[in-house]
């Protein structure tokens, strides 16, 4: 079996390193709490985990070859995320903490990477191009997710706490809701372009 690795681990990089709504959502967090930034860490890992199972076995395929459904998936991805961002924007300027840890931080992470079609369409596009064709596909599908999942979850592991460290500087009021107004706005912009695509 002759995986195409290095090919496999670069785009994989890129694409992890790209901002997209789960560091927006990750990243929102963590700079409040380290516990909110793990919970939200966690709901999307489970995202990805969810996501790697259903490419493996082929679900997600089937959802890409059927426009209507592929579709579907997009708008409550985009809607979702549009959501998210809005209530972002809204709790920007609350004062209370209480008010802004208000949901299941766990539920949105997952939700968020859930609902994103683009990572579907990264798991159907990515893996394949690395896998052996002469080789049995189901096994290479599984591992191929199984290290996706796991280099996200060590890139978590990295950034949650240093996103943390910025905590400090974002206790002031006027910094906090500045940095709540970008991320809210970031991830409206990016439920825009997820119709988009």
């Amino acid at each position: 079996m002759h995986i195409a690795w290095t090919s496999f681990l670069v785009a994989l990089l890129i694409i992890m390193i790209v901002p997209g709504p789960d560091f927006v959502l990750i990243m929102g967090n963590a700079v409040r709490s380290l516990r909110l930034g793990v919970e939200a860490a966690l709901g999307v890992i489970t995202g990805l985990m969810i996501h790697a199972t259903l490419a493996t076995i082929g679900l997600s395929a089937l959802v890409a070859a059927v426009p209507t459904a592929l579709l579907v998936v997009k708008v409550i991805g985009a809607l979702y995320l549009a959501y998210v961002g809005f209530m972002t924007l809204r709790t920007a300027n609350k004062a209370t903490q209480e008010h802004r840890h208000k949901g299941n931080v766990f539920l949105r992470g997952m939700l968020c990477d859930l609902l994103n079609p683009k990572v579907m369409l990264t798991f159907l596009s990515l893996i394949p191009q690395a896998m052996d064709p002469h080789s049995a596909p189901l096994p290479q599908a599984a591992l191929l997710s199984a290290v996706t999942v796991g280099v996200f979850a060590m890139f978590w592991v990295i950034v949650v706490p240093l996103a943390r460290q910025l905590g400090a500087l974002l206790n002031k009021p006027k910094i906090r809701a500045a940095f709540e107004r970008v991320c809210g706005t970031a991830l409206i912009g990016m439920a825009a372009s997820v119709l988009a695509a």
